[in-house]
Protein backbone atom coordinates (compact mmCIF):
# COMPACT_ATOMS: atom_id res chain seq x y z
CA UNK A 1 0.00 0.00 0.00
CA UNK A 2 1.24 3.48 -0.90
CA UNK A 3 0.36 6.98 0.25
CA UNK A 4 0.15 10.18 -1.78
CA UNK A 5 -0.19 13.63 -0.27
CA UNK A 6 -2.33 16.03 -2.26
CA UNK A 7 -4.24 19.26 -2.06
CA UNK A 8 -7.67 19.20 -3.68
CA UNK A 9 -9.27 22.49 -4.71
CA UNK A 10 -12.97 22.30 -5.48
CA UNK A 11 -14.62 25.04 -7.56
CA UNK A 12 -17.83 26.60 -6.28
CA UNK A 13 -20.14 24.34 -8.31
CA UNK A 14 -18.61 21.18 -6.80
CA UNK A 15 -18.43 22.17 -3.12
CA UNK A 16 -21.70 20.47 -2.16
CA UNK A 17 -21.03 17.26 -4.12
CA UNK A 18 -19.78 14.12 -2.31
CA UNK A 19 -16.84 13.74 -4.71
CA UNK A 20 -14.26 12.67 -2.11
CA UNK A 21 -16.52 9.92 -0.80
CA UNK A 22 -17.49 8.71 -4.27
CA UNK A 23 -13.92 8.56 -5.57
CA UNK A 24 -12.58 6.91 -2.40
CA UNK A 25 -15.26 4.22 -2.56
CA UNK A 26 -15.03 3.66 -6.32
CA UNK A 27 -11.23 3.29 -6.41
CA UNK A 28 -10.74 1.69 -2.97
CA UNK A 29 -8.52 4.42 -1.56
CA UNK A 30 -8.54 5.72 1.99
CA UNK A 31 -8.54 9.51 2.48
CA UNK A 32 -7.00 10.92 5.65
CA UNK A 33 -8.02 14.59 5.78
CA UNK A 34 -5.29 16.66 7.39
CA UNK A 35 -6.67 20.14 6.77
CA UNK A 36 -9.76 21.57 5.12
CA UNK A 37 -11.13 25.01 4.37
CA UNK A 38 -14.52 25.49 2.78
CA UNK A 39 -16.28 28.73 1.93
CA UNK A 40 -19.25 29.48 -0.27
CA UNK A 41 -16.96 29.93 -3.28
CA UNK A 42 -14.13 27.40 -2.91
CA UNK A 43 -13.21 24.26 -1.02
CA UNK A 44 -9.68 23.12 -0.23
CA UNK A 45 -8.73 19.79 1.31
CA UNK A 46 -5.21 18.69 2.17
CA UNK A 47 -5.08 14.94 2.56
CA UNK A 48 -3.18 11.73 2.39
CA UNK A 49 -4.61 9.12 0.05
CA UNK A 50 -3.64 5.51 0.79
CA UNK A 51 -4.12 2.53 -1.47
CA UNK A 52 -2.58 0.54 -4.28
CA UNK A 53 -0.51 2.66 -6.70
CA UNK A 54 -2.83 2.02 -9.66
CA UNK A 55 -5.91 2.91 -7.59
CA UNK A 56 -4.29 6.12 -6.35
CA UNK A 57 -3.47 7.18 -9.90
CA UNK A 58 -7.01 6.38 -11.08
CA UNK A 59 -8.54 8.28 -8.15
CA UNK A 60 -6.43 11.37 -8.86
CA UNK A 61 -7.36 11.22 -12.54
CA UNK A 62 -11.04 10.98 -11.60
CA UNK A 63 -10.79 14.03 -9.33
CA UNK A 64 -9.28 15.98 -12.24
CA UNK A 65 -11.92 14.68 -14.68
CA UNK A 66 -14.64 15.99 -12.38
CA UNK A 67 -13.08 19.48 -12.27
CA UNK A 68 -11.10 19.28 -9.03
CA UNK A 69 -7.60 20.78 -9.12
CA UNK A 70 -5.10 18.26 -7.69
CA UNK A 71 -1.69 19.43 -6.48
CA UNK A 72 0.93 17.06 -5.07
CA UNK A 73 2.37 18.01 -1.68
CA UNK A 74 5.82 17.30 -0.36
CA UNK A 75 7.27 18.12 3.02
CA UNK A 76 5.11 19.20 5.95
CA UNK A 77 1.53 18.28 5.08
CA UNK A 78 0.11 20.75 7.60
CA UNK A 79 2.17 23.68 6.37
CA UNK A 80 1.02 26.34 3.95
Amino acid sequence: MSTKRVKLTFPEELITQPILFSVAKRFDVVPNIRRAKVSSTVGEIVLELSGEDENLDQAITEFENQGVVVEPISGDILGG
